[in-house]
């Protein structure tokens, strides 16, 4: 029998949190512990559920955010399976199982489970995750028939997936210093460039209180870790090719910013960035030095379209017309015509 660790993190209020961990422990056909990491839980959650057969308590007195909280929690795993399930989310008896018949081939690093929205579990919150060429991410198939979708996108959802123990340590784990958002479509962009594979496990059911917003620092730092994943992750040539692109959104995400009332958000990001060029450079070169696929893996990978389904994208119908044109031609310069005829993930 498959031995499974399953992390959770719990921070602020986890008034799901008992669900959640109950959940994993009934989990059939595996043999499961569950690994709570306290990022700093406010309602008293997780002190409720330390006597629980099956469970540690992971405590680091701090909040580590969710990419380092993950991996805390992943280094105390025992299981040859980790699975990383969100504290609002509960898993269906055979999802764990599931997800290990993903892992059971070799080309496979990442499954990604088929995260469902609470109000209606019959409704996808994410069939694998997208991920752009200027480097946003968001959930693919937010509001679609979980019946009969395929995988959305080549990145997992962090809500819930699974990597073979070994697996998540050659790739290193989440990136810590992307605290949270973006960490998971970061490690699914290295897996595909170490030769795996992320998949989506249509048949792993893991049912999400999805929020969006809950972290009140989403926006920076989810613009300044998309910034770090385009400029560590992509090749010499892809990356040249996309900066006009990148340089040009960039004054556009500043003006919206402006707009919108987070334009302090924006300009910290680019200032962390500034003043950690030196671990940039350091992190792209490891990054670069471990792959073993070059950038047409990622080229196939990558979303031309810009459609996240739950943000409002200004003027998004000339935009998409000028984002799949300027694509097309930075395809054409980084692989050649012979490559366009393959069909990309996303």
């Amino acid at each position: 029998m498959t031995r499974v660790t399953a992390v959770v993190l719990a921070w602020g209020d986890q008034p799901w949190l008992r669900e959640c961990v109950d959940s994993l422990l009934i989990s059939e056909d595996v043999s499961v512990d569950v690994v709570v990491v306290d990022n700093g839980c406010t309602d008293g959650s997780v002190e409720a559920i330390k006597r629980t057969p099956g469970v540690r308590v992971v405590a680091p007195g701090r909040n580590l955010g969710f990419a380092g909280g993950c991996n805390l929690g992943a280094r105390h795993a025992s299981g040859d399976i980790v699975a990383f399930v969100n504290s609002d989310a509960r898993v269906e008896p055979q999802t764990l199982k599931r997800l290990c018949d993903a892992l059971s081939r070799p080309d496979v690093g990442i499954a990604s489970a088929s995260i469902r929205l609470a109000d209606d579990s019959s409704l996808l919150n994410s069939a694998g995750n997208l991920v752009h060429f200027l480097g946003f991410s968001w959930v693919g198939g937010l509001g679609c028939p979980a019946d009969g979708f395929v995988q959305a996108g080549p990145a997992a959802s962090g809500a819930g997936m699974a990597a073979r123990r070994d697996v998540w340590t050659m790739l290193g784990g989440f990136c810590e210093e992307y605290f949270a958002y973006y960490e998971d479509a970061e490690l699914s962009l290295r897996a595909w460039l170490a030769g795996l594979q992320v998949v989506y496990a249509a048949d792993a059911v893991v049912v999400h209180h999805y929020e969006p917003s809950r972290n009140p620092s989403k926006m920076y730092l989810g613009e300044r870790n998309r910034l770090l994943m385009v400029m560590t992750v992509y090749g010499w040539r892809l990356l040249a090719l996309v900066t006009p692109g990148l340089l040009v959104t960039e004054l556009a995400m500043l003006v919206l910013s402006l707009a919108q009332g987070w334009a302090r958000e924006k300009l910290a990001g680019w200032w962390w960035i500034a003043r950690r060029l030196r671990w940039v450079a350091d992190r792209r070169r490891a990054i670069q030095r471990s792959r073993v696929e070059d950038d047409r893996c990622l080229i196939r990978l990558l979303s031309a379209d810009l459609d996240p389904p739950d943000v409002h994208v200004p003027a998004a119908g000339v935009g998409r017309v000028v984002l799949r044109a300027y694509w097309a031609v930075v395809r054409r310069l980084s692989i050649g015509g012979a490559e366009l005829n393959d069909e990309p993930i996303a």
